[in-house]
């Protein structure tokens, strides 16, 4: 039987039986709703939505549990008693607590034959055919920068920023109701708006440009009411270049990034910088490309960073899906290769086997 990955992220849940060059086969919403007994004598019950994964890591377990075997025994077929191998990602600086914790779902709970867990960073690389390089991850619920060297993330240069999709998501709401102050706008309406509409301007002069005069677009809400959409459409990828605008004291995500390179060998720069990955899902943000690669040329380092093109066979969705799709190409090595954590590893060793054999 064929490994499956998982990449359990705070807003999608994707996972799949590991096949390198196409999309997840499930992608999911990772929010779900649970029914709940209420009153002393339960006599009632009550529908709650529950969020397993937050800012990247799992806050309820019961939660993450009941997920994951809908989607390994609904979806993904496995029968109980004949569970495969798994594969998971994981966020920049998961502690070490959850890892373990993991571990000991999967094999104690799920009955799985095998388990691996690799850092998101270094399978997006993987993805796009590196084993050196920077990612620059903007995920739902925070942005990851990490260099990577032959495989193994730099913890010491990487750095961790608990703003996201999310937070982006709010920025734009909080602008269009401010220039549509009669219209009362859903905020997962608001994240349609901005998988619609958002996008970076070329340069912050081209955004303060647009502040003053934009073409103004009208867009009918399902319920019928009419808002305008004018330079609010500009400002959810501003933000990422200038995060004063979400209230932050930051960095934009390009001097972020060279700034965390400063600090590894300089004699690694140059690769580093040069194989730098765009990935996560604001990824896909219109012009995110463009905006990052001009700010990266004006930037004063002497090595610049550059993005890598994705491989041609990859599919077009690969800068969101990049830690699945490394995932699914690690599964393809470490299973039949017999690096993963077997049922054997864990009974001898415990939780404590996934530090020494996933690393």
């Amino acid at each position: 039987m064929e490994a499956v990955v998982v990449d359990a992220g705070s807003k999608l849940l994707k996972a799949g039986i590991a096949s390198p060059d196409q999309d997840p086969a499930l992608i999911i919403p990772t929010k779900m709703k649970r029914v709940v007994e209420e009153g002393e004598m339960g006599d009632g019950i009550e529908e709650v939505t529950v969020d397993p994964v937050v800012r990247g890591f799992v806050k309820d377990w019961d939660a993450m549990e009941d997920l994951l075997r809908h989607v390994l025994y609904t979806n993904i077929g496995w029968e109980i008693g004949e569970e495969g191998q798994i594969l998971f990602t994981e966020p920049l600086f998961t502690p070490k607590a959850f890892r373990e914790q993991l571990v000991q779902l999967m094999f104690e709970t799920f009955n799985v034959s095998g388990f691996y867990a690799s850092e998101q960073a270094v399978l997006s690389l993987y993805a796009v055919g590196r084993i050196s390089g920077c990612t620059v991850d903007i995920g739902h619920g925070k942005i990851d920068i990490a260099p990577v060297c032959e495989g193994a993330v730099q913890h010491i240069a990487s750095k961790r920023f608990e703003v996201g999709g999310i937070d982006l998501t709010n920025l734009l709401a909080q602008e269009l109701r401010k220039s549509n102050p009669s219209v009362n706008i859903d905020i997962s309406e608001v994240e349609k708006l901005k998988e619609i509409y958002a996008c970076c301007a070329e340069d912050q002069a081209a955004f303060e440009g647009i502040r003053n005069s934009c073409q103004k677009e009208k867009h009918t809400l399902p319920d019928g009411q009419v808002i305008t959409i004018e330079r609010e459409q500009y400002i959810v990828g501003e933000a990422l270049f200038q995060p004063s605008i979400l209230g932050l004291e930051e960095y934009g995500i390009v001097d972020q990034l060279v700034r965390s390179i400063s600090t590894v060998s300089s004699e690694n720069h140059r690769q580093l910088l040069e194989n730098t990955v765009l990935c996560g899902g604001t990824a896909s943000l219109t012009g995110l490309e463009d905006r990052f690669q001009k700010e990266a040329n004006l930037c004063s380092s002497s090595v610049r960073p550059s993005l890598v093109k994705a491989p041609e066979y990859m599919p077009e969705n690969l800068a969101k899906n990049s830690a699945w799709m490394g995932g699914a190409i690690l599964a393809k090595v470490v299973f039949p290769q017999n690096q993963h954590v077997t049922k054997g590893d864990y009974d001898e060793t415990g939780p404590a086997i996934v530090h020494r054999k996933c690393f």
